[in-house]
């Protein structure tokens, strides 16, 4: 019986808590067909090759998080831990370079194994868009400007600050990382286990490590932005006048970085100060060198991916239950007729409940614990008469309505449909 619970760091979604996240995923959803964006499922477990050629054999997510096992057939197999690698992986494996730039949204559970905390937890969900094929800096404008909305339809924005930096180009990047390695260098005894691993292998991943001296000592670590060369400030300039133009606040925050090395210009995230220490909650970027590094053509792509729990935290109020239209016979002769009167409704786009068994009183009084709106009751005389008697479950107020008429009548009154 020990193990008849949820698996630490997942959790079961119903009631509020799923109405909050249903709400997250469908302003997306909704919001992404605005911008002319495709939605797009990939499987929840992909090859480990996926993951490890992209985020990097060294990575926290690669060596620490990632939840991978071998399949029957005895293929390395790992449930995803995010969903951009996936999404380019389709675009390759589908060949779908023909007309480009592809627009996708996602929305789906991804999984990691971490110390599960506010917001963060083993399997949890992110709603995200990627643009594949698209070198121009509107793009990262369009991107943005598509998180920034769906802050604002969430009622959140104001909560919520942009922060921007750029990572220039590969030129550029060659150059910060030598300055980089050269100021590690100095400071090597400092660096945890995994960071002095990672300076032979790949510095940049330092910038993502967690380890609090790290953290210290890359807080006086050289800055992208004094290794930017023309055409990759000339780039973030035509960004921000985007944001400018579209009225997008943003603060340009230097030590913002990505440690891979396929992560080029634009990088953002979207942060609150009300989640702790782990504030972001809509982080992407650029990553032109992801699709050529998993053998694809050498294309451009930009992205970003939302935490589902983490904005759903933030949703001023929860939406509100649907409140269901009772149906209740009186009398055995009108249990028939209360079926397919239920079942009209149903199809006609009401929400209509109806109890299994009990008196009529019985069932009056599960429409109320049921947070029903309207109770429609028919016994021998509405069954004759063609017609409900349309009680209103929140002032008591009680009408004789024709069958012909209670679509028409229930519509009127805001009963709600599906």
């Amino acid at each position: 019986m020990s193990r008849l619970r949820p698996v630490r760091g997942t959790h079961d979604l119903f009631g509020e808590t799923l109405r909050r996240h249903r709400l997250v995923a469908e302003t997306g959803r909704r919001l992404a067909v605005r911008y002319a964006f495709e939605e797009i499922e990939t499987p929840i477990f992909e090859f480990t090759e996926v993951f490890s050629r992209t985020l990097g054999e060294t990575s926290d997510v690669v060596t620490k998080e990632m939840y991978t096992f071998e399949d029957r057939g005895g293929d390395s197999i790992t449930l995803r831990p995010e969903n951009t690698a996936s999404i380019v992986r389709a675009v390759i494996s589908g060949g779908l370079f023909q007309d480009l730039p592809v627009k996708f949204f996602y929305c789906g559970p991804m999984f990691r194994y971490e110390r599960p905390q506010k917001g963060r937890l083993r399997q949890f969900h992110q709603i995200g868009i990627e643009i594949i094929g698209a070198p121009e800096p509107e793009a990262d404008v369009e991107t943005i400007a598509l998180g920034r909305h769906l802050l604002e339809e969430l009622g959140v924005a104001d909560r919520v600050e942009l922060q921007i930096n750029s990572l220039g180009n590969v030129a550029s990047r060659a150059a910060y990382r030598e300055a980089l390695v050269a100021y590690l260098r100095r400071h090597e005894d400092r660096l945890s286990p995994d960071s002095r691993l990672r300076l032979e292998r790949n510095p940049l991943r330092i910038l993502d490590s967690k380890d609090p001296g790290d953290r210290e000592l890359l807080a006086e670590a050289p800055l992208f932005s004094d290794y930017l060369d023309r055409e990759s400030r000339h780039f973030f300039a035509r960004v921000c006048a985007g944001l400018d133009l579209l009225d997008i606040p943003y603060r340009v925050e230097p030590k913002l970085v990505r440690g891979l090395d396929y992560y080029t210009h634009t990088t953002f995230e979207f942060v609150t100060q009300e989640l702790g220490a782990q504030g972001a909650v809509i982080a992407g970027g650029r990553y032109d060198g992801l699709v050529k590094q998993m053998g694809g053509p050498d294309i451009a792509g930009i992205g970003w991916a939302g935490g589902v729990e983490r904005l759903a935290m933030l949703l001023p109020a929860a939406p509100a239950a649907v409140r269901p239209t009772a149906v209740i016979p009186v009398g055995d002769e009108a249990e028939r007729e209360a079926w397919l009167l239920a079942m009209e409704l149903r199809r006609q786009g009401f929400v209509v409940d109806i109890a299994y068994h009990g008196r009529p009183s019985q069932r009056m009084k599960r429409a109320d614990r049921r947070n029903c709106r309207f109770a429609l009751s028919l016994g021998e005389i509405e069954l004759a008469r063609r017609v409900v008697r349309l009680r209103d479950l929140d002032t008591g107020e009680e009408r004789v309505v024709s069958r012909d008429a209670l679509a028409a009548m229930l519509r009127e009154l805001g009963a709600a449909e599906a």
